[in-house]
């Protein structure tokens, strides 16, 4: 009877999941689907780390994107990104550096309350790969970056069913440049960047 009740659960919770199995995402870029993509914000986060005094890296994060991807998978130099992060949503687990972070001497969010990225070049380096060309404006200063994409998956979400597009993003930038330099150089200079970033197709 125990083995009957066992199966008979295995089954059901299959059965359950099933339609989200076939609706799998896909993983070939060149399944892509072309047209006009919104950032996906609950699940699109921008993550940085700086060097902590030689000690360790010290770890933070941006929360609440927003903008537009144009997404032409068979001519990656007709895509084009435009996304703001909202200074604000800074978050470090820890409330009084995050205050602080906020504040004059450092990313002055009421000044400068959005950082923005707009490509300027997408250049294929691989079958998911790829060089996103840009000018990043954080702190009131625009300056040329470049990033590493990585196209993870497409399909429809399971529960929502809306067309999303993942990608993972890297790199680095001195943030010194940009006019963020209290305590360089024993606060790193050099932040890593690292984007999980979800984009939701749009209709038409």
């Amino acid at each position: 009877m125990r083995h009957l009740v066992l199966a008979t659960t295995a089954a059901t919770a299959l059965a359950c999941y099933a339609p989200f199995a076939a609706r799998a995402a896909d993983p070939n870029p060149a399944n892509v689907a072309r047209g006009a993509y919104a950032v996906e914000p609950v699940h699109t986060r921008v993550l940085f780390s700086v060097n902590h005094f030689g000690f360790n890296d010290y770890f933070g994060e941006f929360t609440g994107a927003a903008g537009t991807l144009k997404l032409d998978p068979k001519d990656l130099g007709a895509s084009q990104i435009d996304v703001t992060v909202p200074v604000e949503s800074i978050s470090t687990t820890n409330a009084k550096l995050d205050g602080e972070l906020r504040g004059a001497e450092w990313f002055d969010a009421a000044r400068f309350p959005t950082m923005r990225f707009v490509s300027t070049r997408i250049t294929r380096t691989g079958g998911s790969t790829a060089k996103v060309s840009g000018n990043l404006t954080l702190h009131g200063v625009t300056k040329p970056v470049v990033f590493d994409a990585t196209f993870n998956a497409a399909g429809p979400n399971p529960f929502t069913k809306t067309y999303t597009a993942g990608f993972s993003v890297h790199g680095q930038i001195k943030r010194s440049e940009f006019g963020v330099a209290k305590y360089v150089p024993i606060v790193g200079d050099d932040v890593n960047v690292i984007i999980s970033a979800a984009f939701e197709k749009q209709a038409g």
